[in-house]
C-alpha cells in the first residue's frame, strides 16, 4: 500500500496520529492540512531491535502532536 492510501486509510479509520519510520514521508506528502498528527521514529533501522529505544519518546510524541504536525523521535545518545 502507498503512503497515501495509507494516510488516506487513517484519516477514514478516525486515527489521531500516525507512527512511521519512514522519514521521507513529510516530503512526499503534504501533511500540514491533514488531520492527523504523523510520528516519524528514526532508529539505526526499522528492526524491532532498533525502534524498541524509541518507544518512550514515541510515547510522548504521540501526545504531544496536533493535527497537521510532524513530530520527530531520535535515539537519546548518553556520552
Amino acid at each position: 500500500m502507498t503512503n497515501g492510501a495509507l494516510l488516506a486509510n487513517a484519516i477514514d479509520r478516525d486515527f489521531g496520529v500516525f507512527l512511521t519510520a519512514d522519514q521521507n514521508l513529510e516530503y512526499q506528502q503534504n501533511l500540514s492540512e491533514s488531520p492527523l498528527g504523523v510520528v516519524v521514529l528514526h532508529g539505526k533501522s526499522n528492526k524491532i531491535d532498533d525502534l524498541r529505544p524509541l518507544v518512550p519518546g514515541a510515547l510522548e510524541a504521540i501526545e504531544r502532536v496536533k493535527p497537521g504536525e510532524v513530530e520527530h523521535v531520535f535515539r537519546l545518545r548518553i556520552a
